[in-house]
């Protein structure tokens, strides 16, 4: 059983919390979240569940002593970049990390990788499988047709106003310029869509990924913390997960 400690219980985290309390391989322990509601002291009961786990904890109230009161093997985190505070004390406690923060600045990063000389880190801004398998997919399909036209197109909910930080990965992975070839569009109803787009004579390739739920982020998650305990120290990208099942079973397909 893997213990899990969360971070950040907002759209998102409450949705991933709630596909990690359902596997039957990992354990809930704890919520890490800015402020807890009054009368409110069980993310399970949130969640809907009649048992009382994983009780919420406020980012004051966690420190060594609470980490060493409810130990956990793993922290996933979907809160914020200022959360890369606690990356020091979790390394220090040999806890793995799953971080899907998305805009961490060159400050953040440092502390990210400071600790990831003490413990796995798995850090990604989209930790969904399908848009990791995109991003792979697109890197072999350039490298096959390096001449095309690539175009990125990035669809997200009305409310998200800066572009999208899965798209410009994919922009740096591609070695194209995001200003002249990420294309934005902003409207209800959508969770995020990302497509490339490549462009040849007389005919297009289109490769796309949609996350039609936010849950998708958390079975996401949970597959690389599964991943990710087979580690030792080190920073890691959902990417290398996707390269070594890839490079695994290349060998067996049969044309």
């Amino acid at each position: 059983m893997i213990k899990v400690g969360l971070l950040g219980f907002g759209k998102t985290g409450s949705l991933v919390a709630k596909e990690i309390a359902a596997d039957s391989e990992l354990e809930l322990v704890w919520v890490c979240r800015r402020k807890i509601p009054d009368n409110l002291f069980y993310a399970s009961h949130a969640l809907g569940f009649d048992q009382s786990f994983a009780p919420f904890v406020s980012t004051e109230q966690l420190d060594s002593a609470y980490l060493d009161h409810f130990p956990v093997d793993v922290i996933i985190d979907f809160s914020n970049s200022e959360s890369v505070t606690f990356y020091s004390l979790f390394a220090q406690k040999s806890i793995k990390i799953i971080s899907a923060i998305s805009n961490y600045n060159e400050q953040e990063f440092k502390q990210v990788e400071e600790a990831s000389h003490k413990t796995a880190i798995l850090a990604s801004p989209n930790i969904t499988l399908g848009i990791n398998w995109l991003l792979v997919a697109s890197k072999l399909l350039q490298k096959i047709i390096p001449h095309s036209d690539i175009e990125i197109v990035e669809e997200h909910f009305r409310d998200k106003s800066k572009i999208s930080g899965t798209a410009l990965k994919i922009a740096e992975h591609l070695n194209i310029e995001p200003s002249q070839h990420v294309n934005s569009i902003r409207v209800g109803g959508i969770v995020g869509k990302h497509e490339v787009i490549f462009g040849l004579p007389h005919q297009t390739i289109r490769l796309t990924h949609e996350s039609v739920s936010r849950s998708a982020f958390g079975t996401g998650a949970i597959f690389a913390a599964k991943w990710l305990m087979s580690k030792s120290n080190g920073l890691f990208k959902m990417e290398n997960i996707v390269y070594e099942k890839f490079v695994k079973h290349i060998s067996n397909l049969e044309i």
